[in-house]
């Protein structure tokens, strides 16, 4: 049963200039789901404070986010910020369990998912490890590009995309790059593009995540934090605090 009413189901709320919405696993699900079956191009961001820090310091990025179909709550600090904007019972809606949870749809409507991102022995672990979770679920293709630097959108890769037919395209780059990618390449393929950040990674075995329990407390970016400190640090020392602070003052200025 979704959690939230009908008339907040998908309606937007600004957190620190990104349009973050009011969503739930089931109604994103049910939003693919219309998407894909009328070939609509389109793309979709999971948004943390990684994600909305972003954008606060680089205003194309801040366009690209808010030209998302849909922008959902991954991390805990959003899904408490929407909840201190009115939208009561909000849940939280991780990209990682996005993943799932449309995999698990897509298996039940038979339309096909693609994986693009992240690194070739991921991908062939990912894929052995969704086939076991999901044994009905048709994975059309996957593909690794190769590292760089700033987004670049190959016709090749695109080419093959398109041949596998896939409905939704999980893509997994990390941001901001995956979203760029998404939005350069909005238009040229008839399909729904999902950003899921490190979703392969974990779900591939490859990275482990923290306890459930340490995500409903919001600490998820300590335990990352641990793992690798010296990749992270500049994320989860300066900007979390930071976003408390403008957040903070976003509400005690009524800008909601």
């Amino acid at each position: 049963m979704n959690l939230l009413s009908a008339n907040q189901n998908s309606k937007s709320f600004p957190i620190i200039g990104v349009e973050i919405h009011a969503t739930s696993y089931e109604d994103a699900c049910d939003r693919i789901l219309s998407l894909a079956q009328s070939k609509t191009s389109c793309y979709i961001v999971a948004a943390n404070v990684h994600v909305v820090m972003t954008a606060f310091w680089d205003r194309t990025y801040r366009e690209v986010v808010n030209r998302a179909i849909l922008v959902t709550p991954d991390g805990m600090p959003l899904v408490w910020g929407l909840r201190l904007l009115g939208v009561r019972n909000q849940p939280r809606v991780y990209g990682p369990d996005l993943m799932l949870a449309w995999c698990d749809r897509a298996a039940k409507e038979g339309l096909s998912v693609y994986l693009y991102g992240s690194k070739t022995e991921t991908l062939e672990k990912l894929e052995r490890n969704l086939k076991v979770q999901f044994p009905q679920l048709a994975i059309a293709g996957s593909y690794a590009p190769p590292y760089q630097k700033d987004v670049e959108v190959l016709e090749s890769e695109l080419t093959l995309i398109k041949e596998s037919g896939a409905a939704v395209v999980f893509v997994a780059l990390g941001c901001p790059k995956q979203e760029f990618w998404m939005a350069q390449v909005q238009g040229k393929l008839d399909a729904v593009m999902v950003g899921v950040g490190a979703a392969f990674d974990f779900h591939s075995g490859q990275v482990s995540q923290a306890p459930r329990w340490i995500m409903r407390l919001g600490l998820e970016w300590l335990y990352r934090f641990a793992q690798e400190p010296q990749r992270l640090w500049r994320r989860y020392l300066l900007n979390n605090p930071l976003f408390v602070i403008l957040f903070a003052w976003q509400l005690l200025r009524g800008k909601h």
